[in-house]
């Protein structure tokens, strides 16, 4: 799985990047700070389930704070998009190049509208940060558009040959943005373009297509950085209220960042996504930095009860691409060979059955199933048993 940080320059993307995985990313506000995109571990935040038997887990991946476990997730900072960028303006093409591998994209704004649509700063409030979404989507629109459309003449043919293949074919020429059968057999339906000849297929159908196609495999939450500047409020709102299909979220990635930091010098105690922190020694810290930390605690957690950060990351894994977190586990043993509590931890796709995770711990597990048992309640379970978040799983297979 890969979580994408998109948006257009200096909005803060590189810093909800940096303040989510503490990777050593340039940070500067000038367009086009990242070049290439940066790759890095951030973490999903769940309740260690260790707990409920009166334990606390030993994450060989990821680690353990208090009562929640953090689970590692791959995430890249892109270059900044910039209106035009499928027609390769600023760093169009090699943004849309590397979106490709992306699961699900976290879109980072300036709630606050001080950066205009190039990137560059401009009065607080004077531009309309909903604009930023529009473009986004037409951006990432015109960009499927476009590759649909390659050899479109000879696709459109082969698919009325082959009425049949039609959703094979298709799904063939998308595979690189991680297209199925299953998503182009859906929007063909939505369209209703399954009885119309591909040859007569409009521009207008096409665009439809692709749109439907981005946002089956490219869904996306919206952090709307800069939550603390007075104007951004409004602009939470507005958003919130044209754009209901799109999970939002009030964030300051720079809050965030200084919390991390500060907890990964021993300065305070702070785990990522709580709503307050605690000061180790006061004595330890300068005077700018106990004003900063004062100005986090009223107008950020005080206000919004976190920095954003956290919850976004949570939202894009668990509410968009809807994934669970499976442990595997015995019923009479929670520890592996050396000692060590639940060390695993699996995120795995919606519908995940029994079956599928024995053959995601192993091929041979798969192949000679018998049954897999739910640790918790220590009742059996079938190969087609949905597996949900949080499961500890014995796999019982032939030897």
């Amino acid at each position: 799985m890969f979580i994408g940080v998109v948006g257009k320059p200096s909005v803060g993307k590189s810093t909800f990047f940096k303040a989510a995985t503490l990777a050593d990313v340039e940070i500067a506000n000038y367009p086009f700070t990242t070049i290439k995109a940066n790759h890095a571990v951030g973490f999903v935040k769940l309740k260690d389930v260790a707990i409920e038997f009166g334990k606390k887990s030993n994450p060989r991946e990821g680690y353990c704070e208090g009562d929640f476990r953090f689970v590692p997730v791959d995430m890249m900072d892109v270059a900044g998009l910039v209106p035009g960028a499928h027609e390769g303006l600023g760093m169009g093409n090699q943004f849309l190049d590397d979106l490709r591998q992306a699961d699900v994209l976290i879109h980072v704004i300036d709630a606050s509208g001080s950066v205009n649509e190039k990137g560059e700063p401009v009065d607080v409030g004077s531009y309309d940060p909903q604009n930023d979404i529009k473009f986004l989507e037409e951006e990432l629109d015109f960009w499927y558009l476009g590759i649909l459309k390659k050899g479109w003449d000879k696709l459109s043919r082969q698919m009325q040959v082959e009425k049949s293949s039609s959703k094979i074919i298709l799904a063939k020429q998308l595979s690189g943005l991680k297209v199925n059968e299953i998503h182009v057999e859906s929007a063909l339906r939505k369209l209703n373009l399954e009885e119309k000849k591909p040859t007569e297929w409009t521009e207008n159908e096409l665009l439809s297509l692709a749109r439907i196609l981005r946002e089956k495999t490219k869904p996306m939450i919206i952090a709307a950085n800069k939550c603390d500047i007075p104007v951004a409020k409004e602009n939470i709102e507005k958003i919130k209220k044209n754009f209901p299909e799109y999970i939002v979220v009030p964030s300051s990635a720079e809050s965030e960042l200084a919390l991390r930091e500060a907890a990964k010098h021993g300065l305070i105690k702070y785990a990522p996504g709580e709503s307050s922190f605690e000061v180790v020694d006061e004595s330890k810290l300068s005077d700018r930095q106990k004003g900063a930390l004062g100005f986090i605690k009223d107008n950020i957690l005080g206000t919004f009860s976190s920095t954003g950060v956290q919850d976004i990351i949570n939202h894009a894994v668990f509410d968009l691409l809807k994934y669970v977190a499976i442990f595997p586990g015995g019923v009479n043993k929670l520890e592996d060979s050396n000692g060590n509590v639940l060390p695993d931890c699996f995120l795995m796709p919606p519908g995940t059955t029994a079956l599928d995770f024995a053959f995601k711990l192993h091929t041979d597990f798969g192949k000679n199933f018998i049954k897999a048992i739910d640790v918790k309640s220590k009742m059996p379970v079938g190969k087609d048993h949905i597996l949900k978040s949080s499961d500890i799983v014995e796999i019982m297979a032939k030897k």
